[in-house]
């Protein structure tokens, strides 16, 4: 039973589910952060600096994209091997974009589709059920299309 439990399958799996969490959180983290610089900007340029909403979501979109693909260049993603130049920088905004998509397409669907006009409604649509699946997306894209380690057995994210 103990030599069962030290096995290299066992010692791997473990050893594979602590980085794959690692990995969750890092990019979690990053992401935490992006979100907390679109919105800083988004609001700064709103409110003192005066410009309108589109240019400011705009501008706090791709400052946001900037952070987060710091984040998880110098993260999680510190060891893995990344196309080189500007393509992986727009690979990345790429993923983010589609992102965005996948939130605005569940706000349409909601507001239009379905008819939930509250305000409330959009919010939920948008930000939290939209937010789920562009994370989903966003992971998926980021590790697969992004950043490359070798090595590894394929995507676990599908």
């Amino acid at each position: 039973m103990v030599a069962d439990a030290l096995s290299p399958a066992r010692t791997g799996r473990r050893t594979s589910r602590a980085a794959r969490r690692r990995e969750l959180i890092g990019f979690a983290a990053a992401g935490l952060l992006a979100y907390a610089v679109d919105l800083a900007v988004f609001t700064c340029l709103r409110g003192p600096a005066g410009a309108g909403p589109l240019t400011a979501k705009a501008l706090s979109f791709v400052a946001g994209c900037l952070v987060a693909y710091a984040g998880n260049a110098l993260g999680p993603y510190r060891t893995a091997r990344a196309r080189t130049g500007l393509r992986t920088v727009a690979v990345f905004f790429a993923v983010n974009l589609a992102g965005a998509a996948v939130q605005l397409l569940c706000l349409t669907i909601s507001h239009y589709g379905l008819g939930l006009t509250s305000q409330r409604a959009d919010t939920v649509s948008w930000a939290v059920i939209g937010m789920v699946l562009a994370t989903f997306l966003r992971f998926w894209g980021t590790r697969t299309l992004v950043f490359h380690t070798e090595g590894r057995d394929g995507s676990w994210t599908g």
